[in-house]
């Protein structure tokens, strides 16, 4: 039985709801939040929810939460149907979840907090969570960091012990060698046969832990593949600096996407074989190289296409109560 089944799931605010425009503007329009979403995610798999800000992850995961009701098409979790409370409430009790906004009570301590969700889920893996994450549970929360908000979040979506645990961008505000950490601790979580759905919008994360992606645009499912396939879709971002002088028509070769010439160099997202990179590069002066990963709005343009809404078309609104989805 798959963790997670999506089977046409849309979330459509109806005429009626007052949608914030750009100028500060406010209309009655129908929003399609997510459209027609249909997936699998399997027991025991790491998937990664991709998509720019304002894609419609965080959507997503409320409705699969029972936060929000679908307008049409369902969701299971866990074998209960979104739309059923009564079997959602249970099903929950073998779920966790760490939100984008954790809003926790300022005034309570870290430890309150987890206090206050081992009453209602239990705790049997907090002091482990809590040797790993270090929280400092003793102070209150007005005086965390977000990073130390973040890890008090992770301790509490994972202290019961969950057969799945649901993340919205789950990285966000820790330092990279708490990055590090949490990456590790998911792969050791997935060999113990946890189930780990999270959004994102950063490829380097995903391509340290994912098994799988679905990636969304607009609300819309546009690619659901291996995370090697996004990888070898998504190139390479270069920057390099040359001794000489070129136009971008000399230096260009098979493979170089969106080329920019600097002043002393040129940009580019490589996406051909890489010897054949090196065997072109060989051929002139190189003075300094930067290779890394492509913003992931990038693998988008590139390789699934502009959006498909009319260059003069009104923006698309965002429903007040939805304006923090990711």
């Amino acid at each position: 039985m798959a963790a997670i089944s999506l089977d046409g799931l849309t979330k459509r605010y109806g005429k009626g709801t007052r949608v914030h425009l750009p100028g500060s503007r406010t209309q009655s329009n129908e929003v399609l939040a997510i459209d027609s979403l249909s997936f699998e995610v399997n027991e025991g798999e790491i998937f990664g929810f991709l998509g720019p800000n304002g894609a419609g992850k965080t959507t997503t995961i409320r409705t699969l939460l029972g936060l929000l009701s679908p307008t049409d098409g369902t969701g299971r979790v866990l074998g209960a149907d979104v739309r059923d409370e009564g079997a959602l409430i249970e099903a929950k009790k073998r779920i966790g979840y760490l939100p984008a906004d954790l809003a926790f009570d300022e005034g309570l301590t870290g430890r309150r907090v987890l206090d206050y969700h081992a009453s209602i889920k239990g705790d049997s893996r907090r002091e482990e969570l809590l040797e790993l994450f270090d929280p400092p549970v003793e102070r209150k929360i007005r005086e965390y960091s977000t990073g130390n908000e973040r890890m008090l979040g992770i301790v509490q979506a994972f202290m019961h012990d969950p057969d799945l645990v649901i993340m919205d961008e789950p990285t966000s505000g820790l330092d990279p060698l708490k990055q590090e950490v949490f990456h590790e601790f998911l792969r050791d979580e997935r060999g113990r046969g946890t189930t780990l759905f999270f959004s994102s919008h950063v490829l380097g994360e995903v391509r340290q832990v994912c098994d799988r992606v679905a990636i969304l645009r607009d609300g819309r499912l546009v690619a659901l593949e291996d995370v090697d396939s996004l990888l070898n879709r998504g190139g390479k971002r270069v920057r390099l600096r040359l001794a000489d002088e070129l136009s971008e028509t000399e230096f260009t070769t098979e493979g170089m996407v969106d080329l920019h010439a600097l002043a002393d160099g040129f940009q580019f997202t490589y996406t051909g074989e890489y010897n054949a990179l090196l065997s072109h590069l060989a051929g002139h002066d190189v003075t300094d190289i930067e290779i890394g990963e492509p913003p992931l709005e990038d693998v988008f343009m590139h390789y699934y296409g502009e959006s498909e809404e009319p260059a003069d078309a009104e923006p698309v609104a965002t429903p007040r109560e939805e304006v923090a989805d990711a």
